[in-house]
């Protein structure tokens, strides 16, 4: 229904719904030909086209050094509020080829990650 209203491109959230789909989000795309972006890298590595979100990984690390925090006797309401720091950028080639699309070098520059 989206292609047939025009639709040229995709943004997907970040949601624990629509992350559930993401297959079936990404074999949508892939058949109608358009072109997406998603808030998780696992999408690129599945076939999306492109992600831009937080790293997962330093992510986890501020959680982690926050619980130490806690249990060593800090009262979390005194914690500061943590904002992600490093995002990544990651571009899925073979599907970029697929969608006829050529990748700026500028972009491929600026990405943590190009899967082949």
């Amino acid at each position: 229904m989206a292609v047939q209203r025009g639709v040229r491109a995709l943004l997907v959230g970040n949601d624990p719904f629509i992350n559930s789909q993401a297959q079936q989000l990404i074999t949508l795309a892939a058949r109608y030909e358009v072109p997406a972006m998603y808030g998780l890298r696992k999408y690129v590595e599945t076939g999306g086209l492109i992600s831009y979100s937080t790293s997962l990984p330093e992510s986890a690390r501020q959680a982690g050094t926050y619980v130490g925090r806690i249990l060593k006797g800090e009262k979390p309401s005194q914690l500061p509020v943590v904002q992600p720091t490093k995002f990544e950028l990651v571009i899925n080639l073979k599907t970029a080829k697929a969608l006829g699309l050529s990748v700026p070098q500028t972009l491929l520059v600026a990405a943590h990650q190009a899967l082949e």
